[in-house]
Order: C-alpha cells, then sequence, then structure tokens
C-alpha cells in the first residue's frame, strides 16, 4: 500500500514538473527590450501630436480586416483560444481556460445584481472622470493659436495663460472671445489700443485695430480658479470671427511628496533602511523560523513584519522582528493588508512563510530595479525543491463588454525585456516573491474578502496602477511541500484543510463574485 502512494506521489510531482517546463517553453517570449530608466528632463515632455486625418468622401479606401479586428467595439468573448492541451489541465492548475461568471447567479439574482452593477460603475465614471479626459482636436486650419495640453493651476489661485493668438491678417479690426466656467479670466497688463470687456468674470472679450497689439494682449491674459476641486479641469473656449476653439486648464492640488530616506550613504544600497520584509503565517512556524534564519545569515538587520492568524500562537524570539497577531482563520489577504500597513520602508518585499533565502536572492537588484526604472514592482523567481523555477509571468488584458460586463483574459508571458536589465522583463503579473514600492502596494491593497487561495486578484485590482517587472536572476527557495500522509502532524493537516479547500468550498465561487461585481467582469478565459 505505501508503495503504490509513492509511485502515486512521484507521479504527480513528474507530470506537474513536465507541465511547468511545457507552460515555460511555450509562453511567448515578447519584443525587443524597452527603455523604462528614469530620461533626462528635457525627455519627460512628449512630442507635439500629429494633425489629425481628415475625411474625403470621394476617395475610394479599403478597409483592413485585422486591424479592424484590434480596434475597441461594445463587445466582447471569453472563449478560449487554441492551444497546447496538456494533461491533467484542470486537476494541476484549477479551473478551465474560459469561466463565465453569470453562472455563479440565478437569473433573477444575476439581473438584480447587475443591475445594481451598473449603477455602482455609473458612479464610479462620474467620481474618477474629469473633462480633461475628452478629446479636443486642434485644427489646423483655424487662425486661433492655443496650448492643447499642459495648462495647470492650482484651486482658487492665478496663472498666466501660455501660448494664446490671433493669426489672421487683412481685417479692419480683430476681436476674441474666452469663456471659462470654473474661473474667471483677466489681464496681468494692459496693452494700449486693446478695448477690454468682462474682465474678472467668466467671460473676457478682446478688440483692437492691430493684430499686434492684440496678441501681446492675449500673452497677459490670466486666469483664476473660482469653484474648488481638488482634482478636475476647466475646458475653456476660445472664439473669434467664424472660428471657435477649445483648450483644457487642470485644475488640482499636484501629489503630495512621500519622501523616504536615501539609504544609499555611501553610494550602495542600505538595504535595513529601504526594505521591510512582509509575511503571513498561518499555523506553519517551522516554515517561518527556516524563512526568519535564511534572512539573518544575509540581511542580520533586516526588519520582517509577521502577520499571524494562527490559532494558538507561538513567540517569534529575536531582533528586528514585528509579529502582529489577528483573528483565527482571518484569511490570507486581511493578514497582508496587516503586514503592508505597519511597513515604514520604501519597499516592501513579499513572500511566502516557507520560502528560504539563498546567496542568489539578491534584494539589492530588485531594489536598484526600481531606484532606476519607472517600475513599481519588481517579483524575483522561485526555486522548488525538483529544481524548476518558475516566475509566474501573467499578461493580463481586459476588453469591454458593453452592459454585460467586460471580459478579462490572462497569458503567460511578458510585454516586453527592460532595457539595461538583461534578465528582467515587464508584464502584468509575478510570483509571491516581488520587492514593491509600499505606497504603491497600499494604494490597490488586498481584498480581505479572500481568505484562503489567492494571488493574481491583487494584481488584477492592480492593472493601471501598478507597472510590473520580473526578474529571473533573483531567485528563492520554496521549502519542501512534499510530505508522506501518514507522517503529516496536526497542524499540518490542518492548514492543508486551510490551504486547499475541498471541491465543495464556497471560495471558488466568492472569487466568481467578486469579478462579476466588484471587477465588473462578465467572463474570464486564460491559457
Amino acid at each position: 500500500m505505501r508503495g503504490a502512494q509513492r509511485s502515486l506521489c512521484l507521479l504527480l510531482v513528474a507530470t506537474a514538473s513536465l507541465a511547468a517546463l511545457v507552460l515555460h517553453l511555450w509562453a511567448p517570449k515578447g519584443p525587443p527590450s524597452v527603455d523604462l530608466r528614469r530620461p533626462p528632463v528635457e525627455r519627460l515632455l512628449p512630442p507635439p501630436l500629429a494633425p489629425p486625418a481628415r475625411t474625403y468622401p470621394h476617395v475610394p479606401f479599403r478597409l483592413k480586416e485585422e486591424v479592424m479586428e484590434l480596434l475597441p467595439r461594445n463587445g466582447c468573448s471569453c472563449e478560449a483560444e487554441p492551444g497546447l492541451a496538456l494533461p491533467l489541465q484542470r486537476q494541476l492548475f484549477g479551473q478551465g481556460p474560459g469561466v463565465d461568471f453569470a453562472d455563479t447567479f440565478g437569473s433573477g439574482e444575476r439581473l438584480r445584481l447587475q443591475r445594481q452593477r451598473e449603477r455602482e460603475y455609473h458612479s464610479y465614471r462620474l467620481r474618477v472622470q474629469s473633462p480633461a479626459d475628452r478629446l479636443l482636436i486642434v485644427r489646423a486650419n483655424s487662425p486661433l493659436e492655443y496650448p492643447a495640453q499642459g495648462v495647470e493651476v492650482r484651486p482658487l489661485q492665478t496663472i498666466l495663460v501660455p501660448g494664446l493668438s490671433l493669426q489672421a491678417g487683412g481685417r479692419k479690426s480683430y476681436q476674441v472671445n474666452l469663456t471659462a466656467t470654473m474661473g474667471t479670466l483677466a489681464v496681468a497688463a494692459e496693452v494700449e489700443g486693446v478695448e477690454l470687456r468682462g474682465e474678472g468674470q467668466p467671460h473676457l472679450s478682446l478688440a483692437a485695430a492691430h493684430l499686434d497689439h492684440l496678441n501681446r494682449q492675449l500673452q497677459f491674459v490670466t486666469y483664476t480658479n473660482t469653484l474648488f476641486h481638488p482634482d478636475t479641469a476647466d475646458i475653456v473656449q476660445f472664439s473669434t470671427h467664424g472660428h471657435e476653439a477649445a483648450f483644457t486648464i487642470r485644475i488640482r492640488h499636484p501629489p503630495t511628496p512621500r519622501l523616504y530616506g536615501p539609504g544609499t550613504p555611501d553610494g550602495e544600497y542600505n538595504i535595513s533602511a529601504l526594505v521591510t520584509v512582509a509575511t503571513k503565517t498561518f499555523l506553519r512556524y517551522d516554515k517561518l523560523r527556516g524563512l526568519i534564519a535564511s534572512i539573518r545569515r544575509f540581511y542580520p538587520s533586516l526588519t520582517i513584519v509577521v502577520a499571524d492568524d494562527s490559532q494558538h500562537p507561538e513567540p517569534l524570539q529575536g531582533p528586528h522582528i514585528e509579529h502582529y497577531l489577528m483573528p483565527f482563520g482571518k484569511g490570507w489577504f486581511a493578514g497582508r493588508n496587516l503586514a503592508v500597513s505597519q511597513v515604514t520602508t520604501k519597499y516592501v518585499l513579499w513572500v511566502d512563510d516557507d520560502f528560504i533565502f539563498t546567496p542568489r536572492t539578491r534584494l539589492e537588484k530588485l531594489v536598484d530595479v526600481l531606484e532606476r526604472t519607472s517600475l513599481d514592482l519588481v517579483g524575483g523567481a522561485v526555486r522548488e525543491i525538483t529544481g524548476y523555477t518558475t516566475t509566474y509571468r501573467q499578461r493580463l488584458t481586459v476588453r469591454g463588454g458593453g452592459a454585460g460586463g467586460d471580459c478579462l483574459r490572462t497569458r503567460p508571458g511578458f510585454h516586453h525585456r527592460l532595457a539595461g536589465f538583461p534578465s528582467c522583463v515587464v508584464t502584468d503579473g509575478v510570483v509571491n516573491f516581488f520587492l514593491a514600492r509600499t505606497d504603491k502596494v497600499r494604494q490597490v491593497g488586498f481584498d480581505p474578502r479572500l481568505r484562503r487561495v489567492a494571488h493574481l486578484e491583487f494584481f488584477i485590482d492592480g492593472l493601471g496602477v501598478l507597472h510590473v517587472g520580473s526578474c529571473e536572476d533573483v531567485v528563492v527557495d520554496h521549502a519542501s511541500k512534499l510530505a508522506l500522509p501518514w507522517r503529516r502532524t496536526e497542524g499540518e493537516r490542518q492548514y492543508a484543510r486551510y490551504r486547499y479547500p475541498s471541491a465543495r468550498d464556497d471560495s471558488l465561487r466568492l472569487k466568481h463574485r467578486l469579478f462579476f461585481f466588484k471587477n465588473r467582469f462578465k467572463c474570464m478565459a486564460g491559457n
């Protein structure tokens, strides 16, 4: 009997290793590298936009279907794409390639939740969108010159409006009008021969017999914000005889800096000043103590924050350890939130409690990537006991689907390589071993309703917020998970019951409900 069990265990390990290897080899490698290193100041401004193309009804054209398919449309599908079918795919990797979240509900409940969801979605759009999101096209044949973008004022303050001009000759007189909705217009100086009407009001009119005088007066036009809003925009109308235009003045408080100590007094990174290790533990104190011992071997003064929701907590001894207790079984993501909330350094390193640091766990490399690029989070690699190393790189795509909800698609791989770092790439999701900017992780947060099995959900919530990378040459070891059933302790059995829920467990159903309502997805597909 024991021989059969051992054979089954070995077969499962071999099958999983083979499947992971095939996925790794099959995953697309992405285009050449892109430079995300911080550019010089003169390169921060975007290049001017090209004039928009006009329509010519008399010119015939032909649609390219392969391009049309790439354009957004009010509908989407999560049908599984053709790909490599792996043996035991569902058993080894969970759900199949296509999931319709609506199947989680009865028809009446689904319609009710969908109506509630759309109301919340409408409120969300009203809350996050501003007039600055509107597309404004500057027509090249207009005599009006004005700033297309980049004009900004702090709430209730005043600025000079740059770039205003009229380029129209051959007239007996010249007049322009400016109209604002969230502020007033005035001039900082008066020019001889220019008539002003409406100064200090939302509507300002300027008239002159000479074009040069008018343009000189336009250089002194000011805008004062009068309606307080911390982040919005005023669309200013600009017109002259037979021509109208509009431009935006962004109204906002610039983000308040949250600065940290440099951590580099001698030109080298002071990891203890820059990084805090955060982990969540549950019943596995033997694994946790192994992790702490391995960290102390390479980083003796690194602070370690532990969130613990075990039923009978055990004390953790040693310097630079912060041990926070939680209600029993509070959950995986709740523990992540607690641990990250206590971090005071610029970066937080997330590790599972059964990882082991080795000479290849070079945190300096991960810090260097974040210090020198625009990335917010960079993952490493995890080496399993079988010798296989995984980075779990995931590309995430959301396609608009109209009132029914959007479509989420996940694919293994990355978008492009990271210039200057030959072993690093840019992707959307990484393995459970990553270094991140602490403020960015807090901005996204971890949904505490996900109590047991969860990880990719954090990166889905962070899509559009987190700029994610992955470096395969920074590696942490994964402690062995192989344990014969008859040799497991009661604590290990209890952990397994929570970590690997049965098919009757509601955790997967909860995930689908959260995807459906919270993220407004109707389905998900992956390869």
